[in-house]
């Protein structure tokens, strides 16, 4: 959910100031831009994964504070709710086996923090959305202590002027109200980062936007919320939702949603920054001291504070990143589509997945984009969330396809060709490339095995909490078991 805030309240002169500093930091950024400052020759890659929280039995447990000073480790943090935990793992080069010690390293420090996590009675859970979820667990009470959550949820409460409506209609309808932002912390995702520089962003965005529906519907993991059966990624319309802003009268005027897929193809990493100034006021107008052209213009890098922190408020399912590394700018690419889970191997199948096809198609001589309108894009990406595995999706040259179809003719030789571009070894290639492929052909990933077993329980009697309950256990003895969800029983 990004850097911390202290509590504070906020007057009009605050947001006037705060206005115009995010108006300056946008015309030095545009001057960096301009003035090719940027280093990627040799780029990285990068990977976050949130995490849930439960007892022995599969139900919430609301302490992740305790449970981040049993596993002290920096590189997991808070996330939103009491029942969340983020895992940060440490940038790799893909030429560099980055693939494989993401697996490794990723795999080993959850092994730690489970065994640490234990001892205080909770365990660690990669899925989209908690299934065990109930309403008491979307409370202001279950709100993490960091004061940035609180203000987040008064701020976006106070801008719609009136709770927050959750209306979601799939294979059954879920339609409740909450008097703050806790549903977004139901959404637990993987965010996958590549570091580009200012002339190769926009190919990187664009083809990132083209392939977000495909992402969906090999990997949809949150069949379940609030104990109803909705989207195969309901994820996607529960954080559209639960982030919203704007009220009936807003929506019906065309104000544009905080969660927003976006609306054409971009030829700059500026429109996209300069969008979120334009469309979106800020809800956290934290001003700092520094005057980054004066920053800029002694040879140094403007940390930009109060953009970065606006555009952390601006929710696009693939992000730009502005950021400060060791005192240099860099520029990244956050994709933000996927749901966590179901195993570390699934996981690192689908980054592998993302990071080769996207460098294919950034890099290709016709671009997919010139082929396909920025609707198509966002279709495909509403039909994957629903439907999971089982999605059609257009793509250019083909028309309406089945998912599955298209990533195995079309997709995994591309997204191979984009691995070796980025020097990955052809062992890693074959090895996550191939689970992905298993995957398509089995037709199964986390969200169907998921609604298939609780269906088996409830057929054998169980009702629909109990079977979620043990459906959710077997899911984790599974995750922990690392093996494949296409392999599972």
């Amino acid at each position: 959910m990004g850097e911390e805030v202290e509590h504070q309240e906020f007057s009009r002169a605050d947001r006037t100031q705060h206005r115009e500093k995010v108006r300056r930091s946008l015309d030095v950024l545009a001057r960096m831009l301009a003035e090719a400052r940027f280093d990627a020759d040799d780029p990285m890659t990068g990977l976050e994964i949130e995490l849930n929280l439960t007892d022995a039995r599969g139900e919430p447990v609301l302490r992740n504070a305790e449970v981040l000073d049993s596993i002290a480790d920096p590189d997991f943090q808070t996330e939103l709710g009491l029942f969340n935990i983020e895992i940060n793992s440490t940038p790799r080069r893909l030429r560099e086996r980055g693939l494989s010690v993401f697996e490794e390293t990723l795999r080993a420090s959850l092994n730690q923090a489970e065994v640490k996590a234990s001892a205080s009675g909770a365990h660690q859970v990669m899925i989209g959305i908690l299934p065990t979820l109930e309403e008491g667990h979307m409370v202001p009470a279950a709100l993490s202590a960091n004061p940035r959550y609180r203000l987040l949820s008064d701020a976006i409460l106070a801008a719609r002027g009136e709770d927050l409506r959750i209306d979601i209609a799939g294979a059954e309808r879920l339609r409740t109200t909450s008097e703050t932002i806790m549903p977004e912390a139901a959404c637990t995702s993987t965010q996958l980062h590549v570091q580009v520089g200012p002339d190769q962003f926009p190919a990187y965005w664009n083809a990132s936007q083209a392939i977000a529906g495909v992402q969906l519907a090999l990997a949809a993991n949150a069949p379940y919320l609030l104990g109803r059966e909705l989207w195969r990624e309901t994820r996607i319309p529960l954080f559209e939702q639960a982030t919203d802003t704007r009220g009936e009268e807003l929506k019906a005027q065309g104000v544009r949603p905080r969660v927003w897929f976006g609306e054409r193809w971009v030829t700059s990493i500026f429109d996209l920054f300069e969008e979120n100034v334009r469309y979106f006021s800020a809800l956290l107008p934290v001003t700092g001291d520094e005057d980054p052209l004066a920053v800029l213009e002694s040879g140094g890098t403007p940390e930009l504070s109060e953009l970065r922190l606006h555009n952390g408020t601006v929710y696009r399912w693939n992000r730009p990143v502005y950021d400060v590394v060791a005192g240099e700018p860099h520029l990244r690419v956050e994709n933000r589509v996927l749901a966590a889970g179901p195993t570390v191997a699934d996981t690192i199948a689908n980054a592998a997945f993302y990071f080769g096809l996207v460098r294919d198609l950034a890099t290709s001589e016709r671009p997919l984009w010139s082929q396909m309108s920025f609707s198509a894009a966002e279709d495909n990406f509403h039909a994957a969330a629903r439907d999971g595995i089982d999605a059609q999706v257009y793509w250019p040259g083909v028309g309406q396809v089945p998912a599955t179809e298209l990533v195995l003719r079309r997709l995994l030789p591309r997204a191979a060709a984009g691995l070796r571009a980025w020097g990955a070894g052809e062992d890693e290639i074959d090895r996550l490339l191939g689970i992905v492929e298993r995957r398509c052909v089995a037709g199964r990933n986390g969200a169907s095995w998921f609604v298939e077993r609780v269906g088996e329980r409830e057929r054998a009697g169980d009702e629909r909490h109990e079977a979620l309950r043990r459906t959710l256990l077997d899911y984790t003895e599974r995750m922990h078991a690392n093996v494949p969800v296409h392999e599972w029983d």
